[in-house]
């Protein structure tokens, strides 16, 4: 069986851990600082094979050396976002947890695809790539997937149908600056613009853009469920080798007309990583939009402390 392991035991790596596990994918390894608190997951986890009835092994450590051989390793470990707080500001502190575990990967699993979820998101997948020294295609961060389903289930429920009706495509960054690509949703094969007013569907948008930021102002706790489900997506992707056409962090050099910097767009995520990046037909306001996302996440960039 492939193994996969999980840098951090929070909420998104422990929830990650348990539906690669359920649904039989890969063996798991569950990395902590605190050892025994990944181990007390990974035992929770084991626990429940003979109710759930996989197969899958479930480990924690706290020694990077237990990585080895992984085909994919996602990278969740981080500070939580507290409500008031902006995904930027965890910059240099998140950065500096990557950096290690990256480079740790890189001792460790260096044949790996790593799979970055540390916020700010574009700026940690950069981070990652450079402290690990992988090319880009083995580097991807988790960030369109989850924005949008949100996306497709604030619409859904605003129309009272079943969110699988909905198809859409959110890029850019994992924030403030994601780009909703309206031209390309639709509810099943309607355009959305035909069934949601102008000012109900701009409503829509702003709720998917503050989407962490209402769970946390619920939950006075970051999202975990969501996002642990759209790794699990991106890691059976990978291991399948399906090359689903998903939106994913990845680093650019020319497409869209942005250069140097990890941003959202549409990839096929495959065996080898990033196997390609779909350039989809966008409005102007919408390429607008992406490039001026990718500046951010540049500025987000240099900001960085050595």
């Amino acid at each position: 069986m492939a193994k996969v392991s999980i840098i951090g035991a929070g909420k998104v790596g422990s929830t990650l851990a348990q539906l690669l596990a359920y649904r039989d994918l890969c063996d798991v390894v569950l990395w902590n600082r605190t050892p025994d608190t990944a181990r007390g997951i990974a035992l929770d986890i084991m626990e429940s094979a003979p109710i759930e009835g996989f197969g899958a092994e479930v480990s924690g450590t706290g020694e990077y050396k237990d990585i080895s051989d992984s085909e994919v390793v996602v990278i969740t470990a981080g500070a939580q976002r507290k409500e008031g707080m902006s995904r930027d500001e965890l910059l240099n502190t998140n950065a500096a947890i990557v950096r290690d575990a990256a480079r740790a990967v890189k001792e460790y699993a260096p044949e790996s695809i790593m799979v970055v979820l540390t916020n700010p998101l574009d700026a940690m997948a950069y981070v990652a790539m450079k402290g690990s020294g992988f090319p880009k295609q083995r580097v991807v961060g988790q960030a369109g997937i989850l924005d949008t389903a949100r996306f497709r289930l604030f619409i859904a429920c605003h129309l009272g149908v079943s969110a699988r009706s909905v198809e859409s495509l959110v890029l850019g960054s994992h924030g403030d600056l994601m780009v909703p690509l309206v031209r390309h949703t639709r509810v099943s094969g309607e355009r959305v613009e035909e069934l949601v007013d102008d000012k109900a569907l701009a409503s829509l948008i702003d709720r998917t853009r503050d989407g962490g930021a209402e769970i946390i102002k619920l939950e006075r706790s970051s999202a975990f469920y969501a996002p642990a489900s759209a790794l699990s997506q991106m890691v059976a992707s990978i291991l399948g080798d399906k090359k689903e056409i998903l939106p994913c962090s990845a680093y650019l050099e020319g497409e869209y007309g942005i250069n140097g910097v990890f941003i959202g767009v549409p990839v096929a995520l495959g065996k080898a990583g990033i196997e390609r990046v779909y350039e989809f037909s966008i409005a102007e306001r919408e390429l607008a939009a992406l490039r001026l996302s990718a500046e951010r996440t540049k500025e987000l960039v240099h900001a960085l402390k050595a």
